[in-house]
């Protein structure tokens, strides 16, 4: 999605990191331990240092090793949690052994979804030390894209579901193309993002099977929002790319996004994006991942109703959806784990 992105901070390259290809992350990692090593003074200088994801967190590590004296506190950032540490074989046991060794040697962790501490790091990982949430909503360097008043729409035509972000997710594809196979030229499909070709495949072909879908490219973010969002009626929220694990747990950006600019999410009830959508009134939620429950709900919606959500959402505040600085630096102030944090520790 930020392939074009230059960095405004002094910024140190540790490398491309490819999808999916452990072996190679593994020799990227080893790459990078010079690197790391050469600009060490960067991170002693530091009073906070942030790991994005395990792969920083092993490098934060490492580099805390080399420190003598005072050293920056660490926080692990979660954002997803990889099918990797998901597993039942020998690798995953050894990935979550390796995060629980970290996670011990962490100052804070960082979740963009409470799903995450409750169904992976308390029970999986036994982690009971100190954590705050900071939901993964829109961050607007500049001044912030403007909400509408209210959404227009035409009573007679069809209704567009929009699919806006990593195009990641083979079940959401089928559940979409199944939609326009089942409602015809009642509903127009509208995709905007990157691909992930090695996780969605022939999505080409899947696509161009049917006139009512239409693929849109890349988008830039968060500038071209506005324009994506006032395309679409619905947008389809729900990620199933890792179901029974991380797609059950996550509460995704698209969410914020969508309800900045008025437009309900579709979420299926069962997962931590459903139950936030049914919860916050951010849309609509479906029992099933099908394509025909989503025929269904769609079939039913009047625009009555549409009009109803888009109204609920525009009428909320816009720090349910913004990520401002007061909510990095509340998140912060768990780095002084006061004694009750600390005494809820020790009794675990």
């Amino acid at each position: 999605m930020a392939t074009e992105f230059a960095p405004t901070w002094p910024n140190i390259d540790l490398g491309h990191m490819p999808n999916q290809q452990f072996a190679k992350r593994v020799l990227c990692l080893l790459r990078a331990v010079p690197t790391v090593v050469w600009h060490l003074r960067s991170i002693r200088d530091a009073d906070i240092v942030i790991a994005r994801n395990f792969d920083l967190l092993v490098l934060a590590w490492f580099a805390r090793l080399w420190i003598f004296g005072h050293q920056p506190k660490l926080i692990y950032e979660c954002l997803d949690i990889h099918s990797l540490f998901t597993g039942t074989g020998g690798v995953s046991r050894v990935m979550r052994w390796l995060e629980r060794a970290l996670l011990r040697r962490t100052d804070l962790l960082w979740v963009s979804s409470p799903g995450f501490i409750r169904c992976y790091f308390e029970p999986a990982q036994g982690y009971f030390g100190p954590y705050a949430l900071l939901e993964n909503k829109l961050w607007f360097d500049g001044p912030p894209s403007p909400r509408p008043e209210r959404r227009a729409r035409a009573a007679d035509q069809p209704i567009t579901i929009g699919w806006v972000g990593s195009i990641r997710c083979q079940a959401s594809l089928e559940i979409l193309t199944g939609l326009a196979d089942r409602l015809g030229d009642r509903v127009q499909i509208a995709i905007h993002g990157n691909i992930h070709r090695h996780a969605v495949r022939d999505f080409d072909a899947a696509v161009s099977a049917f006139g009512t879908i239409t693929y849109h490219g890349p988008y830039q973010y968060p500038d071209d929002l506005e324009q994506v969002y006032a395309g679409c009626d619905l947008v389809w929220a729900q990620d199933l790319w890792q179901r029974g694990g991380n797609s059950d747990w996550l509460l995704p950006n698209r969410i914020y996004e969508a309800s900045w600019f008025g437009c309900p999410s579709v979420a299926v009830a069962d997962t931590e994006t459903g139950r936030r959508v049914a919860s916050s009134g951010l849309g609509f939620t479906i029992d099933h991942a099908t394509a025909d429950a989503l025929a269904d709900l769609v079939r039913h919606l009047s625009l009555g109703d549409l009009r109803g959500a888009s109204d609920r959402l525009l009428a909320m505040p816009d720090r349910s959806f913004q990520l401002v600085v007061e909510d990095v630096a509340k998140a912060l102030t768990a780095l002084e784990a006061d004694k009750q944090i600390r005494l809820r520790t020790l009794k675990q």
